[in-house]
């Protein structure tokens, strides 16, 4: 098992050094956002980090509505990651969920029929390794994530992963040189 952070503009400037010293060795970075949003930190996060010898994978905040707009995130994704011009050695993470309630104010539809063909979408268009992130009860309860047979990112914070997939988020408050990180598991 390797320990890790995920990453995004929110964080600013990270001493990447302070990060290895710690003993993290790799890290996950926001490269974009819905059909256009970009992170504006994505290459000198995974520049910084693998400067300081970090693995690299990336993950794009989804707020696709329908499996069409999942198709317009990848593509957003993927533009993102080639004109940063970077290598990854971990795979491209769709991150599927609700957390700032823009589906949930959009009429989305939460079934796990819709949920599920959003996430294949992306997946199927991405054209790069990838998986998806989301919640336990989201992956319990909206993503079919067996049918896709992708990597799986379980967000369930606490002392122990149910699902034991590809990566494990168990806290959102690992302190690292004084900052407050997400705190994942590579198994």
């Amino acid at each position: 098992m390797k320990k890790g952070i995920d990453v995004s503009e929110n964080n600013g400037v990270i001493d990447w050094q302070a990060i290895a010293d710690a003993g993290i060795e790799f890290v996950m970075v926001r490269s974009s956002y819905g059909k256009t949003g970009r992170d504006e930190m994505f290459q000198k996060n995974v520049d910084g980090a693998h400067a300081a010898g970090l693995q690299v994978g990336a993950y794009h905040y989804g707020y696709a509505l329908t499996p069409d707009d999942a198709v317009l995130e990848a593509e957003n994704c993927k533009a993102a990651i080639e004109e940063a011009g970077v290598a990854l050695e971990l795979p491209v993470i769709y991150d599927m969920e609700d957390a700032d309630g823009y589906k949930g104010n959009h009429g989305f539809d939460f079934s796990a029929e819709n949920v599920t063909a959003i996430c294949k979408a992306f997946l199927d268009n991405i054209g790069l390794d990838t998986g998806v992130y989301a919640s336990l009860s989201w992956l319990e309860d909206k993503i079919d994530w067996k049918g896709l047979g992708c990597a799986v990112w379980n967000a369930q914070w606490g002392e122990s992963d149910d699902l034991q997939g590809f990566m494990w988020q168990y806290t959102d408050s690992l302190v690292i040189d004084g900052r407050n990180f997400d705190g994942n598991i590579l198994y």
